[in-house]
């Protein structure tokens, strides 16, 4: 196991995943925000396999939890949006250079975060959610990142009906990532090998904000969405920044 990844990576991804796990299970979403940037600069063989992997764990643990606040009200049509946007971000990373797709994307949340401060709702539909999930595929395969667009988006619900539709849009959508990886020859077994080793704190972290989600309300939940989405744009603008 030694061989596959040094004890100090090891302790230091198992913490950075610890947190975003905490992260996600209290809100829904968040565990690719808080960890990608920084798994990637610890070891880039953590993103993108092993953490869609992880973020599938969470996803699922969490919709087990808030399995009675689930409602699908269009989800489908979000996962159906992942498919064709997945698709096109595959062809924009191929047209265009990745910083310029990179604070295109910053530039996109960065609005929707300040429309959605002014309190300015989107209706949410099957056209929304399926728009909501289609842009959620593309800023998944550009940036890792695909959590924004469908978060916003319901960012008015109930906080346990808000981490169930989360949990259940990320669990599947999960699934299509990590299908469209395997075909593309992204997915290998040291990916399975290296999220089972980290998979440990993912699950620690679970744990722990089952005595923390009582304290998470609509408010707290909309003031985490709007502050994590805030975190994204500011990561994805000095990420493209330097890579330019």
């Amino acid at each position: 196991m030694q061989s596959l990844i040094d004890p100090s990576t090891l302790l230091l991804a198992s913490l950075i995943i610890f947190v975003g796990a905490i992260v996600q299970s209290l809100i829904g979403f968040g565990l690719a925000v808080v960890s990608a940037p920084l798994l990637y600069i610890v070891d880039p063989e953590l993103v993108p396999a092993p953490i869609i992997l992880m973020g599938f764990t969470i996803s699922l643990l969490t919709l087990l939890r808030e399995r009675n606040h689930l409602e699908f009200n269009g989800l489908q049509w979000g996962l159906a949006g992942r498919i064709p946007g997945g698709l096109i971000g595959a062809t924009l990373l191929l047209l265009a250079p990745q910083p310029v797709l990179g604070l295109t994307i910053a530039a996109i949340v960065a609005i929707a975060v300040l429309l959605n401060m002014k309190h300015y709702s989107i209706v949410v539909n099957r056209l929304t959610m399926f728009i909501a999930g289609i842009f959620s595929g593309i800023f998944g395969t550009i940036a890792g990142i695909g959590g924004p667009p469908m978060a916003l988006l319901l960012t008015g619900r109930d906080a346990g009906k808000f981490r169930a539709a989360l949990s259940a849009f990320f669990a599947l959508s999960s699934l299509i990532s990590l299908v469209i990886l395997l075909c593309v020859g992204k997915l290998h077994w040291h990916h399975l090998l290296l999220a089972l080793v980290l998979v440990p704190a993912v699950f620690l972290g679970f744990w722990l904000s089952n005595f923390i989600v009582p304290y998470i309300d609509k408010r707290r939940t909309r003031q985490f969405t709007l502050a994590l989405c805030s975190i994204n744009v500011l990561v994805l603008t000095i990420k493209s920044c330097l890579s330019w």
